[in-house]
């Protein structure tokens, strides 16, 4: 009988050591996140920058187990599907953090007006210092104030020094790193000839926020510039120029003897008591500006409100929507994103303008308007030239009693109709006119309407209010008339953007 043939057993494998190793690293670094010996916004960093280490850390040992087993003359093992799983995740989740870490994370939380606090379980906990800083403030020098997360308030000194009262806030795991990021972020002053140099350094602590708020008291006569990111700006009783950039904050100047320059982003502004020019530009939600003795300039595009009132020399606005210019403005205005109402107008007035009704009361001088898809109320105190076109719109025009004009008006798919029996009106099927002279006709009134009616009425000469004029504009008397034809249906207005003036 023979002996049976004895079949050699396969090779034994090795177990891999990868997966553990991975696990015992995991652990520690969550281990780390908990005991707040690193937070968890530094290890994110970390992941985000160096997640291909750990593939090449897992292919270095793959390849001392792949050589082990060939020494040993046993079968290396392979990646495995687990392998490739894990391969697939820590690709994957790398990639997400990679991209992540590229956004403007600071940018992003202002925009959505999202304070540090929201952040206190990411980045630990909220540890506040104070400091105080002091200096001889040279004679006739500007100063220029850096802070990018952090308020800033300016008013007048008693002496010549700058004195700088420092109120911060700083997120991190703990005393030890706070401690720390407190003396990275430490605001200096320097002086470079004629210009002082405040610098928050917020940005020092690296990914750590930091919001350091600053109460700066210098000379009054001291012009003033202010760069910010995110947080309010304060400025009040200076004898100097001023100048302000931020792209989120809300702006409030008062008692500037000089001009006023404001650039703002998503902020608001409030101007009060300026003796020189106001010029505000920017994408701006809410603006007041009033009691300025110079000209006023807003470029660029606003979200809600615009109020000016009490304004001496000439105001422009120009937006997306609306380009305005005119002489002076005694009384206020109010432009939103359906509306403008103006009084104590002087010209001449250039406005161009759409998707808005327009009330102007006891305007002076030349007027050029130019309404598309809004309704226009004008009360005239000083009669000059005007001219008006308009589509999708009623025109209502008040004329003082006693002046002098001629007049060329003209509408279609609408009807006219006059207190002034000199003019003739034709009022046909498809389109009306008027035409004629009142007085010794001085100034010449042009009205022109594409779907709309026109109304002629009488104002006292004086421009004073009296009840009775529809629409909400005061200062018509309703004397002798005769009747009036029903208004001609106005057709809806066209759908646009409501915020935006």
């Amino acid at each position: 009988m023979s002996n049976p043939v004895l079949t050699p057993s396969p090779p034994r494998r090795r177990r891999s050591f990868s997966g553990p190793f991975v696990l015992i690293f995991l652990g520690l670094l969550f281990l780390l996140g908990n005991l707040h010996v690193l937070s968890w916004a530094r290890l994110g960093f970390w992941f985000a920058h160096y997640w291909p280490l750990l593939l090449i850390l897992w292919g270095i040992i793959k390849l001392i187990e792949y050589q082990a087993a060939l020494r040993e003359g046993t079968s290396p093992r392979g990646i495995g599907a687990g392998g490739i799983f894990l391969v697939i995740v820590i690709v994957f989740f790398g990639l997400i953090a990679t991209q992540a870490s590229r956004f403007n994370w600071g940018e992003i939380r202002d925009n959505m007006g999202i304070d540090d606090e929201d952040f206190k379980n990411l980045f630990g906990e909220s540890y506040s210092f104070d400091d105080h800083l002091e200096r001889d403030f040279p004679a006739g020098a500007s100063l220029k104030v850096l802070d990018n997360h952090g308020a800033v308030s300016v008013h007048a000194s008693d002496d010549n020094k700058i004195t700088v009262i420092v109120r911060k806030r700083i997120g991190a795991g703990n005393q030890s790193d706070a401690d720390k990021f407190n003396s990275q972020t430490e605001p200096t002053i320097t002086t470079i000839g004629g210009l002082v140099t405040l610098d928050a350094k917020v940005e020092g602590a690296g990914d750590h926020p930091v919001q350091t708020d600053l109460a700066i008291s210098l000379p009054r006569k001291a012009s003033v510039s202010i760069a910010s990111r995110h947080g309010e700006v304060n400025v009040v009783a200076r004898e100097g120029n001023l100048e302000v950039s931020t792209q989120r904050g809300d702006t409030s100047v008062e008692e500037i003897t000089g001009n006023v320059k404001l650039t703002l982003e998503k902020s608001s502004a409030k101007v009060e008591q300026v003796s020189g020019d106001v010029h505000v530009e920017g994408r701006l939600t809410d603006v007041s500006i009033s009691d300025v003795k110079g000209s006023v300039q807003l470029d660029g595009e606003f979200m809600e409100s615009v109020k000016l009132a009490r304004i001496t020399k000439a105001v422009s606005f120009k937006s997306s929507r609306t380009d305005m210019e005119f002489a002076r403005l005694d009384g206020q205005l109010d432009l939103d994103s359906g509306d403008l109402n103006a009084s104590e107008i002087t010209g001449p007035l250039r406005l161009t303008t759409r998707a808005k009704d327009v009330r102007l009361e006891n305007v002076s001088g030349d007027v050029r308007l130019q309404d598309d898809n809004g309704g226009v109320e004008i009360s005239m105190r000083s009669l000059g030239n005007v001219q008006i076109d308009s589509r999708k719109g009623d025109i209502q025009f008040s004329v003082p009693e006693k002046a002098g004009f001629r007049v060329d008006a003209r509408t279609r798919d609408g009807e006219i109709s006059s207190e002034f029996p000199e003019l003739k009106i034709e009022n046909g099927d498809h389109e009306a006119r008027a035409s004629g002279s009142v007085g010794n006709a001085t100034a010449h009134l042009v009205i022109n309407n594409e779907h709309g009616g026109i109304e002629l009425r009488k104002a006292p000469a004086s421009g004073g209010p009296k009840e009775g004029m529809p629409g909400g504009i005061t200062g018509a008397v309703p004397g002798p008339r005769q009747p009036k034809p029903p208004k001609a249906l106005t057709p809806p207005k066209e759908n646009v953007e409501a915020t935006e003036n």
